[in-house]
């Protein structure tokens, strides 16, 4: 996998497959890797967000989820091979965990959505042992979670909280989770639990997974979209017209 920066997030340019074998190979070695996935909205957010940006570059693997950061990353001359979607890197890591015995965790979304997320993974993958679940409601008592978690002895943990509180919570207790792989999933398991229908692979191919979101949910996400991806394309452009004149 090669490195590169993008207005100021460190950021893995890797395929796939690439992705997973490197995480496969970390998690064999009892290497701790936390990881997290890079979009248009926060790599906006990252620029005004002093404690977000800190909680992603403290990551191990940074992997670009969002074909609008792919394309402005190829704008500006970084080799991108493509788009590693959050959700399909959680579904191919759960297939590994399956297979080799790795014990999971899931935390996030309400109990419901939790625990029907948990049964379609399981329909999906029959040998996945998930260790145990947990909801994303549960400020008031953060540590009581982190041992639980730990207690589980779950070898992969999948955090499906908004951001920043995921990146954050994640940077916060990584020493104490005693897992040996933490990725933050946002809003997986509500595709998964069937709660919000994912976007054609032809709008995810035409990076406007955004749009479809809207469309589902248009008075919750409509200013959302609108502003970032506004910020987004000035962002883009300022920097372009910078490479330009050097």
């Amino acid at each position: 996998m090669k490195r590169i920066e993008l207005f100021g997030c460190p950021m893995d340019a890797a395929t796939m497959d690439e992705a997973v074998e490197w995480i496969g190979q970390r998690i064999a070695a009892r290497q701790f890797t936390q990881h997290v996935v890079v979009n248009v909205a926060k790599l906006v957010h990252m620029q005004n967000d002093a404690r977000l940006a800190e909680s992603v570059r403290a990551c191990d693997i940074v992997n670009i989820d969002g074909m609008g950061v792919v394309w402005g990353a190829r704008l500006l001359g970084h080799d991108v091979p493509e788009r590693v979607a959050g959700v399909d890197l959680f579904d191919r890591l759960l297939a590994h965990a399956a297979t080799r015995g790795y014990p999971v965790f899931l935390l996030g979304g309400t109990g419901s959505v939790v625990e029907r997320a948990a049964q379609a993974c399981i329909g999906r993958h029959a040998r996945l042992d998930i260790a145990g679940h947990h909801h994303g409601y549960f400020w008031d008592d953060e540590e009581a979670v982190v041992q639980a978690i730990r207690a589980s002895r779950a070898r992969l943990l999948f955090v499906a909280i908004t951001s920043p509180k995921k990146e954050n919570f994640i940077n916060r207790w990584k020493n104490e989770l005693g897992v040996d792989f933490v990725m933050g999933v946002g809003g997986t398991f509500d595709v998964i639990a069937g709660k919000v229908r994912r976007a054609p692979r032809w709008m995810q191919r035409c990076g406007l997974e955004w749009l479809f979101r809207v469309m589902q949910e248009p008075r919750r996400m409509w200013r959302r979209y609108l502003g970032t991806n506004s910020r987004f394309a000035l962002m883009l452009g300022r920097a372009w017209l910078a490479t330009r004149r050097g």
